[in-house]
């Protein structure tokens, strides 16, 4: 088995990382750290979780070990798609970087361009950045590339999926030609194939699993749902959420929990905590400082439910993640992959757990084709409502007869009869067809003193005549 100590890192590297308490390296770290020692282009293809951060931050320490970084014109570029992921870049460089005189500075959004261009004017080593905020800083004039040596692009397809492709190219060739760059993916899509082709100079490939693949660690499981109404679909999916956590019992220690919209990652969020789970959200219309400090919290263990959107599926190392729930099949077959590489990771056990609903199958469907595995079904853990207990002194029994319909309106019963004879309505004394009590038989009302003789006989005389 090879050890660390076995690869070309410098001195004071290899005791940082003995001192983080590692002592072998990983398939894609054993891979691409010798080649990337010596110079050459390296394009890195391994699912996430299996230490590609590593494999380049390590031998660019080794390599930038010697030098001087000049203002303004940093010495190695490290390029993520996500404040998070720069932010993680970061953290690494700082592990295994403390026993020499590298600096570094990070420019991502929601921090001030004030406090980072004074960083950049006395010069770093490494810089990490996001694509946008480093262009931002380039047009300002704050920024040079042409003394950059090292130039590392890491998650290259969600670079891709974020629509950041144009911005890589534009930095490329901002780069000098000589430059050595390392290319680190999950997935080769056919853009980030030719991106390759056009920028790297005969790179040593190394695949370490075959492209979308998931862990052997981690357990798989999905409960077809189907809500009883359309319109509590939200309501009993987040309690079919509960079930499935509270089945998992004390072996869920923490997890993620991702939702493919923003305002559903805050609802399940708000709805957990209703019910007394310690969750927190984070997406990307939080604040930066918000969503640091969410992360803290949950890799301390003060938080143990993180609700999430995409932005926390890529190339996250939190450690020690047990369990990760897809409230909602994801709408990219590949962020499957992503999202459940945040447990199981390091050699550890995890489990995922996934929701789908019937308008959720075509996606559900492109997932299985992608990992070319059939997710095992897992029956739902909710508990049926009992029915509703009637109370027989409270309701009348129902008569059987005819069953009401629910629409119909029901029956009103007829008054009963009173014994006391309606009071008569008053007849009109004239004008109308009728006549009055005090006038005679023979009398034809409305005609007019001139009557023909045979109108005013009755029925009696016409019948003589």
């Amino acid at each position: 088995m090879i050890k660390f100590t076995d690869l070309p890192l410098h001195t004071k590297v290899l005791k940082a990382i003995e001192e983080a308490g590692y002592t072998e390296p990983t398939p894609i770290q054993a891979g691409a750290i010798p080649p990337a020692c010596e110079g050459k282009d390296v394009l890195g293809i391994a699912q996430t979780g299996t230490g590609k951060t590593a494999s380049f931050t390590l031998p660019m320490i080794t390599l930038l070990n010697r030098g001087r970084a000049r203002a303004r014109m940093p010495r190695s570029l490290v390029l993520a798609p996500t404040r998070e992921l720069a932010a993680q870049v970061a953290e690494n460089f700082d592990t295994y970087a403390k026993y020499t005189k590298l600096t570094k500075a990070l420019l991502i959004g929601g921090v001030s361009f004030k406090d980072q261009d004074a960083l950049i004017d006395r010069g770093v080593d490494v810089l990490i950045a996001t694509p946008g905020r480093l262009l931002d800083h380039f047009e300002r004039g704050k920024l040079i590339l042409s003394d950059v040596k090292v130039m590392v692009v890491d998650e290259a397809d969600r670079m891709l999926d974020m629509g950041f492709i144009p911005d890589i190219e534009e930095i490329f060739k901002k780069t000098p030609f000589t430059r050595q760059t390392l290319f680190f993916s999950a997935t080769m899509a056919p853009e980030i194939e030719r991106i390759t082709n056009t920028f790297l100079s005969a790179p040593v490939k190394v695949e370490v699993a075959r492209a979308a693949t998931t862990s052997e660690n981690i357990k798989q499981g999905v409960v077809m749902f189907k809500a009883s109404r359309k319109d509590r679909e939200g309501t009993e999916k987040r309690k079919l959420l509960r079930a499935l956590i509270d089945a998992e019992g004390d072996d869920c220690t923490n997890a993620i929990i991702f939702c493919n919209r923003k305002t559903d990652v805050d609802i399940c969020a708000k709805s957990l905590k209703k019910y007394g789970y310690n969750a927190s959200p984070i997406h990307g219309d939080l604040d930066q400082t918000q969503r640091m400090k969410t992360l803290d919290g949950f890799r301390d263990g003060s938080i143990r439910f993180l609700v999430a959107s995409d932005v926390a599926a890529r190339g996250l190392d939190i450690p020690n993640v047990s369990h990760v729930f897809n409230f909602d099949v994801p709408s990219h077959a590949e962020d499957y992959v992503h999202r459940i590489g945040r447990t199981g990771r390091a050699g550890r056990k995890g489990t995922a757990m996934m929701i789908c609903v019937p308008r959720d199958e075509k996606n559900f469907a492109d997932v299985e084709r992608l990992v070319k595995l059939e997710i095992p079904r897992v029956e739902s853990p909710m508990k049926p409502e009992p029915p509703k207990e009637k109370a027989q002194d409270d309701k009348p029994k129902q008569s059987k007869g005819r069953i009401r319909k629910k629409d119909e309106a029901p029956k009103v019963e007829a008054a009963p009869e009173s014994s006391e004879k309606p009071a008569e309505r008053p007849k009109r004394e004239r004008g109308g067809r009728g006549r009055s009590r005090n006038e005679p038989a023979n009398t034809v009302v409305g005609v007019g003193d001139d009557v023909p003789g045979f109108l005013a006989m009755s029925f009696a005389e016409r019948g003589k005549g």
